[in-house]
């Protein structure tokens, strides 16, 4: 086979992995605005009902990832990860044509749940990613795809609201069309990155639970710290989820117009960060200092954040909370570094689930937090940021937890997954085999 024949087709399955998380985020992101609109209408128009429903609804997602992330993860280690990336992305396109044509509530709230279900291929996007990118090139790689995340939410919600104007159910159609042609793009475009060799030899229930998952981090340590600074990292994010339109009402007096406006802001700097800086600091810092120094820019954003006392001092959070986007790609693909090909859908499934454990504790963490330091009841007076605040405290707890999780006498690699070979079409890839017969597979090579 010509040498450059499985370069050129790296980067045309880069670039769709690239695509699809950008579409699935652009699907997510079409949905948001109209979402609480259509349970209104569903349940006859109670703003009040529809506040608790909406609440029911982002847990209800949350959970089925936190369940569902290591299952999807340990399929992917099994079947490979093409199989269960165009999987998910069919289910996701026919479960918002039933979303976009529910005529109870009911039905609406099974649609999320399956959708939770089939975002949890995101963490199969990021195993993909681990298989097919050399080490010392992964940093950059995760951070594309932050990119990528940047982008569906930054173009996903404008558009939504602009169909919603329309009609309330056309944003659904079209995110289930975007679904749909991420499936057909990837049936003729996507290689197959876990050749049979390289997988698990068979898929176990008890790798595929959240409870397993977290199992599978502890045998390795540095990644078992690791670990604990995404799931700080991702609890502490939802300290803005909660509590920005609020905070910045109450405190600045900014309408939906000026939030948006900032929101934009918040998006095309983070993008930025993970789509250019990533790239261009990690060969000079290295993953160690770009982690940390992610983390500490991060931490004064949200100190800017919880106690600026006008607007422009406020604004100047933006950018340093952006750049703390730093430290993400370099922590996973440090984690990355760690984990026997075999394991790479499992370990992210395992980091997926804690994230969204966070976002199911997280909101009401925070937002209750809000409420009490705006009440008569406030422990400390004059303190409205302390959401904020607490967000900088968990990533100081993160940095100490980095600092002993990335020091180099831990930092030593399981097995050798650079040069694995990605199966193209024609050559020995399961393209559009069935399922049945990619089961007799040979187990892994052991590590060194």
């Amino acid at each position: 086979m010509d040498a450059s024949k499985p370069s050129s087709s790296r980067h045309a399955a880069l670039a769709f992995i690239f695509v699809t998380v950008t579409v699935d985020m652009l699907a997510f992101g079409i949905i948001i605005p109209v979402l609480p609109h259509l349970i209104v209408e569903l349940i006859g128009g109670s703003i009040a009902q529809a506040a608790v429903w909406v609440g029911a609804f982002g847990a209800l997602f949350m959970l089925m990832q936190f369940v569902f992330s290591p299952v999807q993860g340990a399929l992917s280690d099994r079947y490979g990860r093409r199989t269960v990336i165009l999987i998910s992305s069919f289910g996701l396109g026919m479960d918002f044509i039933v979303m976009a044509l529910a005529p109870v509530l009911w039905l609406l709230f099974v649609g999320r749940a399956i959708s939770g279900m089939c975002a949890a291929s995101f963490t199969t996007a990021n195993a993909y990613i681990a298989d097919i990118v050399p080490k010392e090139k992964r940093a950059a790689a995760f951070g594309t795809l932050g990119a990528a995340f940047g982008i569906g939410f930054i173009v996903g919600p404008a558009l939504g609201g602009f169909l919603g104007h329309l009609s309330i159910r056309l944003p659904f159609w079209v995110a289930a069309g975007l679904s749909l042609v991420n499936f057909c793009y990837g049936w003729f475009v996507l290689p197959e990155s876990l050749p049979p060799e390289r997988r698990s030899k068979r898929f176990e229930w008890r790798h595929a639970n959240p409870l397993g998952a977290v199992m599978l981090l502890r045998r390795y340590p540095q990644v078992f710290g690791l670990a604990a600074v995404f799931f700080l990292i991702n609890l502490a994010q939802f300290s803005l989820n909660s509590t920005y339109v609020l905070y910045t009402d109450y405190r600045f007096g900014w309408g939906p117009q000026v939030v948006g406006y900032t929101l934009g802001l918040v998006g095309l700097c983070s993008g930025l960060v993970q789509a250019v800086l990533v790239r261009r600091l990690m060969p000079a810092l290295g993953e160690r200092r770009m982690i940390l120094l992610g983390l500490v820019l991060c931490i004064g954003g949200y100190v800017l954040f919880g106690l600026a006392p006008t607007a422009w001092l406020f604004l100047l959070g933006i950018p340093l909370l952006s750049l703390g986007g730093l430290a993400g790609p370099p922590a996973q693909a440090l984690v990355t570094h760690q984990v026997d090909a075999h394991e790479q859908g499992r370990l992210q499934g395992a980091l997926s689930s804690l994230a969204s454990l966070a976002g199911i504790f997280g909101p009401a963490l925070f937002a209750n937090l809000f409420a009490l330091f705006i009440s008569n009841h406030a422990p400390v007076h004059h303190l409205p940021g302390a959401a904020f605040v607490l967000a900088a405290l968990l990533l100081a707890v993160a940095t100490l937890v980095a600092v002993r999780a990335t020091r180099p006498s831990q930092t030593t690699v399981s097995a050798p997954n650079d040069e694995a070979p990605i199966a193209f079409p024609g050559e020995t890839s399961p393209l559009a085999a069935p399922v049945a017969d990619m089961l007799p597979n040979e187990p892994p090579e052991s590590s060194p």
